[in-house]
């Protein structure tokens, strides 16, 4: 692994490497974590599948994956424990917690099922510049 993984300093994003909806969340995730403490990892890498059996998660979870003081939160409740990083009003988007998760994971696992049929895969990863590539893990 190319660095040392401490979930207690910087929490970490598990993200689908070839989902264009995916990588578009990490993008989004980068510009209003304005305080830059989100790491990134795809889950087909090697820091990414260590950290799920690290978690004991299947490596064929269909989730984004939220890690934060070695807790990991998937389906819905990643992207929303994801928002308290971010500026401005997307920390309010946390009053969904209160949503029975069966409704969330039931409308979160939907839009994954077809995530590449409506948004598409990817063939190549975004070239980020050398202070974003430094919050990713896996590069």
């Amino acid at each position: 692994m190319r660095q040392n993984i401490d979930t207690a300093t910087h929490p970490i994003l598990l993200y689908d490497g070839v989902c264009n909806l995916c990588n578009s969340s990490v993008q989004f995730t980068i510009k209003h974590d304005k305080y830059n403490r989100i790491r990134f990892a795809a889950l087909q890498s090697e820091v990414g599948k260590a950290l799920l059996t690290k978690h004991q998660l299947s490596e064929k979870l269909d989730s984004v994956i939220f890690i934060e003081n070695n807790k990991a939160y998937t389906k819905s409740d990643a992207p929303l424990h994801v928002t308290k990083y971010f500026g401005g009003l997307y920390p309010l988007a946390r009053v969904f917690l209160i949503v029975p998760k069966f409704i969330r994971n039931s409308i979160y696992d939907w839009i994954a099922k077809n995530r590449y049929r409506w948004f598409g895969k990817q063939e190549s990863c975004m070239m980020p510049t050398p202070e974003i590539r430094a919050r990713f893990l896996d590069l």
